[in-house]
């Protein structure tokens, strides 16, 4: 009885650790600022956890080789056009790493996405990560689109990859949360 009861210990211990390192894992930063640009741009709010994750690990001073900056990777272009579409005064590129303003820009962006591409999550994280022109190219080429509405291709093997890891942490963040 009593290597039972330790056994049950152990079991629940281990599954508190993993569970509380999962959590720790999937964690929810920038909390309000996340819920309120979610709310006013119709976005789940697990999905803008699992774009920040897979963009920049949660950092506000994160810059790619690319130069897209702060928590969701905006690129400047992207940010002055964000900056005007949301009326954000005093507007400058460096801004892109306040988490309010990069927030804000990056979920007006994934809320313009999902209607450009009425909710298709594929095409919408695809254009996130390499744009909306070479979405809009492969959509148009037989070789990675047989219907000209879902790839079943994706030549950029970054891209292939940034799907797969944004819908997964999108699954476990739904699953969490």
């Amino acid at each position: 009885m009593r290597k039972c009861i330790k056994g049950l210990v152990y079991g629940i211990l281990i599954v508190c650790i993993l569970t509380g390192g999962l959590f720790l894992s999937y964690r929810r930063p920038f909390r309000d600022l996340v819920e309120t640009y979610s709310n006013q741009y119709g976005l789940d709010s697990n999905l803008v956890y699992a774009v920040m994750k897979a963009e920049s690990g949660y950092d506000p001073m994160a810059i790619s080789k690319s130069g897209a900056k702060g928590l969701m990777q905006i690129m400047n272009k992207t940010g002055t056009w964000g900056a005007e579409e949301c009326a954000i005064p005093d507007y400058a590129n460096d801004r892109l790493f306040e988490p309010s303003i990069n927030i804000q820009i990056g979920t007006w962006y994934l809320a313009r996405l999902m209607k450009q591409y009425e909710g298709n999550l594929q095409l919408v994280l695809a254009a996130y990560n390499a744009g909306t022109g070479n979405v809009a190219k492969w959509r148009n080429n037989t070789l990675y689109s047989s219907d000209g509405n879902v790839l079943h291709t994706i030549p950029f093997k970054e891209t292939q990859k940034y799907i797969q890891k944004v819908s997964f942490y999108y699954k476990v963040y739904n699953l969490l949360y």
